[in-house]
């Protein structure tokens, strides 16, 4: 301390700040102008920043392009999740998207807002749905309006998007596969598969797009660039339906199962037997060693960790088991290996092969079936179940703030992610949002999400779906 300047110097004042929380540092500033430029420290505010969220975009808030502050950031994102947490009337506002003439059979998010990009939160998301009315439509959910209208074709059965390339994926009931510019809803290609159902799995390898199509004729047909060239097609089953389809994060294996025969293991297939074919070797193909398969999903932060909804041999219940996938070549052949990690039988009260799988993070498994949801760690500790839904449930949205599940109740609820010091991971039951009346609809029957929106299809007893639209400002 000098005797003539009574204060203490800029570093040290910076130093006893960072024992404030955000609240003190904010009375703090308005103390003195030497405390409200210590306060202001860009330092101290990626401190609490990188402290409270663990996945901050360090490139977007530190280019010189982008005109926000870590303060900025900090404030604009804490109000945002608090709006998000409370749920409260006036915190967000709702819109019903109408239009559809037919049945809603799926919705994606063409342009979501994300946590880790701040300059985005005042913009509109761009939701794109899909309908038996034979029409894909692409809506403004901040102001509800349309943005635009495919022409009508075959009725609906699958919509899938490549957010990255602005490309929405469909296909019909006869089998045809067309992609669709999401800025302008212009038709760029299409392909037929001649299968009455579909399921679509979209990703790129090395900026190279790829589509790989489940019929119903046990096939998996995989479709590369924006002209859909075909690029293989191989069988996995005779006569039953491709129904379970899942990339995993190295994008080295794919994953195809069925849930319409308990008998028949789910197959991992190595993807460059799909994408880059051999003309004189058949696809590098490996059975999963269950029976059976409800759900499947790769877990997020792994490689090739692959979870798997099953029915045991001689069991009435259901299981979970994981496996961690891997290649072994030679220099003759290569062997694809599946080593089972856990295996632990499932607490479903519900008899239902209607089940929903998600995975967040490297530890932690979310389970769904009929009115219930669990949450289990990776060997098989029910973390955490909720009942709060008096109908099933139909769809849910998991992201690293918060999981969605919407139900033929006709309500969302809405549980947030914590991090117990004791239990870890876990799930807490926030609140819900409503949809309608009952006597209109049938339920929710999908359900999408992006960082500051919800949006949901509510089933009309008229059949004319109509979107129900949630949207939080900060």
């Amino acid at each position: 301390m000098d005797p003539h300047h009574p204060y203490l110097i800029r570093d040290c004042i910076i130093h006893i700040f960072t024992f404030l929380n955000e609240e003190d540092l904010i009375i703090a500033s308005h103390v003195c102008k030497d405390w409200q430029e210590a306060a202001g420290t860009p330092w101290l505010w990626r401190r609490l920043c990188l402290q409270r969220w663990t996945f901050c975009n360090l490139s977007v808030l530190g280019s010189k392009q982008v005109n926000h502050s870590w303060k900025t950031y900090f404030l604009r994102r804490s109000h945002l999740e608090e709006k998000m947490t409370q749920g409260r009337s006036g915190g967000y506002s709702c819109k019903s998207l109408r239009g559809h003439t037919g049945r809603v059979v799926g919705l994606v998010y063409l342009q979501g807002n994300s946590a880790q990009h701040p300059e985005l939160w005042t913009s509109s998301s761009t939701v794109c749905s899909g309908s038996t009315d034979g029409t894909v439509r692409a809506w403004n959910i901040q102001n509800g309006e349309l943005l635009w209208c495919s022409p009508v074709q075959n009725p609906l059965t699958a919509i899938v998007k490549d957010e990255q390339h602005d490309v929405v994926i469909t296909a019909d009931s006869t089998g045809l596969i067309k992609t669709w510019q999401g800025s302008t809803g212009q038709e760029m290609a299409s392909f037929p598969t001649a299968s009455p159902h579909c399921t679509l799995l979209q990703y790129s390898i090395n900026n190279e797009w790829f589509l790989t199509v489940g019929t119903s004729q046990g096939s998996v047909c995989t479709l590369a660039d924006s002209a859909l060239t075909q690029k293989s097609s191989i069988k996995v089953w005779d006569t039953f339906k491709v129904n379970v389809l899942v990339v995993s994060p190295n994008k080295k294996w794919i994953t195809a199962g069925t849930k319409d025969n308990d008998d028949l293991s789910p197959k991992v297939i190595y993807t460059e037997s799909l994408t880059s074919p051999s003309e004189d070797e058949e696809a590098l193909c490996q059975a999963v060693p269950v029976t059976g398969c409800q759900a499947a999903v790769f877990v997020p932060t792994q490689p090739a960790r692959l979870a798997v909804v099953h029915s045991p041999v001689h069991s009435t219940n259901k299981a979970l088991s994981v496996f961690d996938v891997s290649i072994k070549k030679t220099k003759y052949k290569a062997d694809i290996q599946v080593q089972q990690v856990e295996s632990f039988p499932l607490t479903l009260n519900s008899m239902s092969s209607y089940v929903l799988l998600e995975a967040k993070d490297s530890n932690c498994l979310v389970v769904a079936a009929d009115k219930e949801l669990w949450v289990y760690s990776l060997k098989g500790v029910l973390l955490a179940n909720f009942k709060e839904h008096i109908m099933p449930i139909s769809s849910i949205c998991l992201d690293s703030f918060r999981l969605v599940t919407a139900s033929q109740d006709l309500s969302l609820r809405l549980l947030m992610w914590r991090n117990d010091k004791d239990n870890g991971l876990s799930l807490e039951s926030r609140y819900h949002l409503l949809g309608g009346s009952h006597t209109m609809s049938r339920g929710f029957t999908h359900v999408a999400c992006d960082y500051t929106s919800i949006v949901a299809s509510v089933e009309g007893k008229d059949g004319k779906d109509v979107l129900k639209a949630y949207f939080f400002t900060s």
